[in-house]
């Protein structure tokens, strides 16, 4: 069986750095940082009192009232981002078969938020007549509803799920789109994630796991991928969505096409809950597969976005797979930590980061990797971490890395579309 080609049509956005595509585009480029004091909630109580929170967030500039108590902001970010993307591919204004087209949709925790407001209310309730749940609790925190909710808006009848695999969820997401669409089992699908993690539990969680950085005192450059003095992620929050549709189907509705893609990749570390192998040997085998996926060689790859969360371990981690896998090759890349700027989106963060690769793809342009000063000894400064300013250059191919706790790795690759 021949397998079809696959395209992106379309692309959406709602993160730290800007509530379209084009705004998240402009300030990537520019260097500039995402991070704020949390005003989610307060946060003084905390270790950590600082995060990359979407700004200017109104929800009812999208949802009328009714649909707001229905949605989880994780929801409602998906239904923002598959919206634009939906338009951007033209899906609008076209005639296609619905029965063909479906939704993958992703995110690592789900109606995190829903779930703590509904357990402080029922828990709290001083009155026990008073406590019962609402009967939108359930549909609001399952991870899978924000599939449900984008097919039921566009009359998707096609395959539709959701995918969890931690920080590596939305990169999963794509490749399960990819796979479905060249093997024929649809024709268009709208895939990504959305995360909306930031508050007292998720914040409180994960200081609890000292994963996140502390660096109250300079929150505005605590994202600090492959620096000497980086403490941990910064938590951020948004999504991202694409349109992958089959070449042949994209051509005969005369779409445009912003990259193809390639191939990719699926691996376990099997080695800890939370910390990285080591020595990157999960890292170095999800890279190896979307290379082989792709029919590519690592010396196609002109970029990288790394998973580059800022963990001390982590960071070392990936850089030895780069170097073990690239070989001579690794220094002739660019590489770069959009998370520096974004923060990390945990579950969305894989979407988001495709399509920054994917416009790197389309306008030759490597986004930088910020808030760099002091080097560590772990990690070998020859290799081009594009640090401080955005950097132009042929990208034929980019590689996108997401890694998830469970030791769960999703890559993937976009290339530069040739009909």
């Amino acid at each position: 069986m021949e397998l079809r080609r696959v395209v992106v049509t379309g692309i959406g956005a709602i993160t730290p750095l800007g509530n379209t595509v084009e705004e998240f585009w402009k300030n990537l480029v520019n260097g500039v940082s995402g991070a704020g004091w949390i005003i989610r909630f307060d946060a003084s109580a905390f270790k950590t009192r600082f995060a990359c929170e979407i700004k200017n967030y109104d929800p009812s500039k999208y949802f009328d009232r009714k649909e707001v108590k229905k949605l989880d902001p994780y929801a409602q970010y998906a239904l923002i981002a598959a919206e634009e993307a939906y338009k951007d591919a033209g899906l609008d204004q076209a005639s296609f078969n619905k029965d063909k087209a479906g939704v993958i949709w992703a995110s690592g925790i789900g109606g995190f938020s829903s779930f703590l407001e509904e357990a402080q209310t029922f828990f709290t309730a001083t009155n026990p007549q008073a406590r019962r749940f609402s009967p939108f609790f359930v549909p609001k925190i399952i991870c899978d509803i924000a599939a449900g909710h984008i097919a039921i808006k566009y009359g998707l009848r096609g395959p539709n799920y959701g995918t969890v695999s931690a920080c590596a969820s939305s990169t999963h997401a794509l490749i399960d789109a990819f796979n479905l669409i060249r093997l024929n089992k649809a024709d268009i699908i709208i895939t990504g994630g959305s995360e909306a993690a930031i508050n007292e539990a998720g914040v409180g969680g994960f200081n609890a796991l000292q994963a996140l950085s502390t660096n109250n005192e300079n929150y505005l450059t605590a994202s600090r991928p492959f620096d000497g003095t980086r403490d941990g992620f910064v938590m951020g929050e948004g999504g991202g969505g694409l349109v992958l549709e089959a070449y042949e189907h994209a051509k005969a509705r005369g779409a445009k096409i912003y990259a193809e893609l390639a191939g990719g990749g699926m691996s376990a570390d099997a080695h800890h809950i939370t910390a990285p192998h080591p020595e990157g040997e999960g890292a170095v085998l999800v890279m190896k597969n979307a290379l082989e996926d792709a029919g590519m060689q690592p010396s196609d790859i002109d970029y990288i976005n790394v998973h580059g969360t800022a963990t001390p371990l982590g960071d070392i981690a990936e850089v030895k797979a780069i170097k073990k896998l690239f070989g001579e090759h690794a220094y002739k890349l660019n590489i770069s930590a959009t998370k520096s700027m974004t923060g990390h989106l945990l579950g969305a963060a894989g979407a988001v980061e495709a399509i920054a690769s994917i416009l790197a793809v389309q306008h030759n342009i490597i986004p930088p990797t910020i808030n760099f000063t002091t080097e560590d000894p772990e990690i070998d400064y020859k290799l081009n971490f594009t640090f401080h300013k955005a950097q132009q250059r042929e990208v034929n191919a980019a590689l996108s890395n997401t890694f998830g706790f469970g030791g769960h790795n999703s890559s993937v690759i976009f290339k530069k579309f040739r009909d």
